[in-house]
């Protein structure tokens, strides 16, 4: 058995599990104050969809930037760097006065995100050097994001009826100033590789600006018609940057992007089933709120309890991953994980306007638990298919794919789900008719969300087999 590791390690783990927790915290506690937002600002449903995606959009596009800076100029100075954008952009967006200003904090915002978490899954792999060590930490990492989305709808729902949606943001403010001290004080210093190269400046542009583009056709295509002009022009440039992207990384000599990564199977195994994950899970929490919030009128607090038994498995699923990774290695726990959560998610096709959690709780704990079985596993083949050199590499391309799974499964998802339903009245409960319109569409994205998740299990099942 492996000797107990001294404290220092833990004390920097938990800073960057708790940075960890407020970064999804922030995304699983704004689902529930959309209604409101929307009430008080006059906002769209194309506009409450950009308060998820801003942030998202912001976080996913400059990922790689965010590791590849760690790994040249210090993963602990970047961290703590991180921690004061997500600062700076949570008072912003607390303190808008439209929605604009809200959307430009949200942005600022996910900028945090984006440069801490490719360095938090860096000084997790370089403290703890033991695998089964490494495993149960990457699992309560994991964790932490389970908590956040089981504690987030809940705690949003109470911070709005009690103080109003503005506090969603502002309450992050003081919690951001004693992590940054934390950070100073107990965060691992790694050592770091200087670079004389110049920055790939194309690549940042060419990935960030084709993720947009790309997203911002999927969501705007829902308003504007899929047809339109400015939605096939922002389509097919950012198709076009992303494909320009390969020829020019595989010319560096220090790429943004090392996209020979993807010739290994188990990394490129990891990473499409990241996507898939996030694209199937995290769209359908957003909407799950808007279930009980829109078609059968529960207030805030009771949609956050509505939907807490997801990020509660979540949480135990993740935490119990890390264990079996540990004992057994990735690839058993990550196969039942998404077969399961592909079977969990098509037996919710059940849900009807006037279904009541009772019938459909343990549906959502077995959703929740089954994907977080399946994270631990990925982020281990993702991390472990590179040398230490390259981790905040490889670590931002893996999360960089779970946020685009997470900004696709947003749009397309919500696409499907308002596609018959009028583009006015957001946030306000849905009469008996569009009450059946939003649960046929609703169907309609739990069979995209179900099938797709065991499409992945079968191919990373057939993949690995020839690894």
């Amino acid at each position: 058995m492996p000797s107990p590791l001294p404290r220092g390690p833990w004390l920097s783990f938990a800073v960057v599990a708790v940075a960890l927790f407020l970064s999804v915290l922030s995304m699983s506690i704004v689902a529930v104050a959309l209604p409101e937002i929307g009430r008080a600002l006059g906002a769209t449903p194309t506009d409450l969809q950009w308060i998820i995606d801003a942030y998202v959009l912001v976080y996913a596009s400059l990922l790689i930037a965010g590791g590849v800076a760690g790994d040249r100029r210090g993963r602990k100075g970047v961290f703590m760097l991180g921690i004061v954008a997500f600062g700076t952009g949570t008072l912003i967006a607390g303190l808008a006065p439209d929605i604009r200003v809200l959307l430009l904090g949200r942005a600022v915002q996910g900028l945090g995100p984006a440069l801490i978490i490719p360095g938090s899954l860096t000084i997790i792999t370089a403290t703890f050097a033991d695998f089964r060590q490494r495993s149960a930490a990457l699992g309560l990492w994991s964790t932490s994001s389970g908590l956040a989305l089981a504690i987030g709808p809940v705690l949003g729902g109470a911070v709005v009826d009690a103080f109003g949606w503005r506090w969603v943001f502002l309450a992050n403010a003081p919690c951001c100033l004693v992590l940054l001290w934390c950070a100073a004080r107990f965060v691992t210093r790694i050592p770091h590789a200087e670079s004389d190269n110049n920055f790939d400046w194309l690549g940042l542009v060419l990935s960030t600006f084709g993720m947009a583009a790309v997203t911002f056709a999927i969501i705007n295509g829902q308003d504007r018609g899929w047809l339109a002009p400015p939605i096939v022009a922002a389509a097919a440039l950012g198709v076009a940057a992303l494909i320009v992207f390969v020829p020019w990384e595989l010319r560096r000599r220090e790429p943004l992007v090392d996209v020979r990564l993807f010739l290994q199977p188990a990394f490129t195994i990891a990473n499409v089933a990241a996507l898939v994950v996030f694209f199937a899970f995290v769209g359908a929490i957003v909407y799950f709120s808007a279930f009980f919030l829109q078609v059968q009128g529960r207030t805030a607090v009771e949609t956050g309890l509505d939907i807490s038994a997801i990020g509660v498995a979540y949480a135990f699923g993740a935490a119990l991953s890390g264990r079996l990774v540990g004992r057994f290695g990735p690839r058993v726990p990550m196969l039942g994980g998404l077969a399961l959560s592909g079977i969990a998610t098509l037996a919710l096709l059940r849900l009807e306007p006037d279904t009541g959690i009772g019938a459909i709780w343990w549906d959502f704990a077995l959703v929740g638990g089954a994907v977080g079985a399946s994270l631990t596993p990925m982020v281990t083949i993702a991390i472990g298919a590179v040398d230490k050199s390259r981790t905040g590499m490889a670590s931002a391309v893996h999360n960089a794919m779970r946020q685009l799974g997470q900004v696709l499964g947003v749009a397309v998802l919500g696409a499907l789900i308002y596609a018959r339903l009028p583009r006015s009245g957001a946030g306000g409960r849905l009469n008996p008719t569009q009450a059946v319109l939003f649960v046929a569409g609703l169907h309609h994205a739990l069979w995209l969300s179900g099938l797709a998740l065991l499409a992945a299990a079968i191919g990373a099942m057939a993949m690995l087999r020839r690894a």
